[in-house]
């Protein structure tokens, strides 16, 4: 397929984000102009309990290019399924085979040619990408410091790594409807998607060549995500 062929979604949860939506909305616009030449693209904010400017940051950032729901879950796994219920609603005579929905999180900033690699993947008839996050530096830790708490951060000489990030995955539409979507789970959604789709045999890549640049923060908005592992592995260096 070429990429003209392709409609392509990006959802991104987001729960008291004001200080962030509007740069991850901009990188991902960014993204998506550099998709050499996709069909159409839609972006979907699922603006969950948030207590903060959030919602009106991201419609005044997203313009006619997305649209923003307002939601009280408190799941990223919900906030992300009403994200893609909605995308697909838009889209509803396209072919489930030529729409790509590409996740990540309202505190990431994926890279210029995020959406350039997944596409080259799925043009490659895979129907799953899970790439990897960067974190360049995290509050109150020197650059020596952050580096040994990303040291468990395996990722092979192929490029290939065992991570899975809801931040940074990408799964075409028809394989995401086949395996069930994603659950309404608090934390793990991410891995519990990508396990299903992997048992209904669709064919998958972790690759690092896809990248998202996240926060580095210690205290997150989901319990048991990405910033409590740091912050474990913190004290657990420090203990």
């Amino acid at each position: 397929m070429k990429f003209s062929d392709w409609t392509v979604g990006v959802v991104v949860p987001a729960r008291d984000e004001e200080d962030h939506i509007g740069e991850c909305l901009a990188s991902i616009r960014a993204s998506l102009e550099n998709g050499s030449g996709i069909r159409s693209s839609w972006i979907v904010v699922v603006a969950d309990s948030c207590r903060d400017r959030t919602a009106a940051c991201a419609r005044a950032a997203l313009g006619n290019t997305g649209e923003v729901i307002e939601c009280e879950v408190r799941s990223p796994g919900t906030a992300r399924r009403m994200g893609v219920d909605a995308l697909l609603r838009r889209y509803p005579t396209a072919g489930l085979s030529q729409v790509w929905i590409a996740n990540t999180d309202a505190d990431s900033l994926p890279a210029p040619n995020w959406i350039h690699r997944q596409l080259s993947f799925a043009a490659q008839a895979y129907a799953g990408v899970a790439g990897v996050v960067h974190v360049s530096s995290i509050d109150g830790l020197g650059t020596d410091d952050v580096t040994a708490l990303l040291e468990h951060y395996v990722v092979n000489e192929d490029g290939s790594h065992p991570h899975v990030h809801g931040a940074n995955l990408g799964i075409r539409g028809d394989a995401y409807v086949d395996a069930g979507g994603w659950s309404d789970l608090p934390v793990a959604e991410d891995h519990c998607l990508w396990s299903r789709v992997k048992a209904r045999n669709w064919p998958t890549i972790s690759s690092a060549a896809s990248v998202v640049v996240t926060s580095g923060r210690l205290v997150g908005r989901a319990t048991g995500g990405f910033a409590d592992n740091l912050r474990r592995r913190l004290e657990l260096r420090y203990a």
